[in-house]
């Protein structure tokens, strides 16, 4: 710790917490609605895409294995 933060009382430094916050949380940049929609739409389609991936090849180990025994 440095010898500024040291000397501060709670109260100060809570409000230098809350201000690095403000600070911070005026950098974010928020989407647009259609760029939310588009996004939401193409995690939406890769799900399912990878959904189906994965219940094929269950079903498909399911039966070899179910040749082998």
């Amino acid at each position: 710790m440095s010898e500024e933060t040291r000397e501060l009382s709670l109260g100060q430094k809570i409000k230098r917490f809350f201000k690095g916050v403000k600070a911070e949380y005026s950098k974010i940049i928020f989407p647009s609605r259609e760029t939310l929609r588009k996004q939401t739409v193409a995690v939406i389609i890769v799900a399912v895409f990878l959904a189906a991936i994965i219940a094929a090849m269950d079903f498909v180990f399911t039966y070899l294995m179910g040749l082998i025994i």
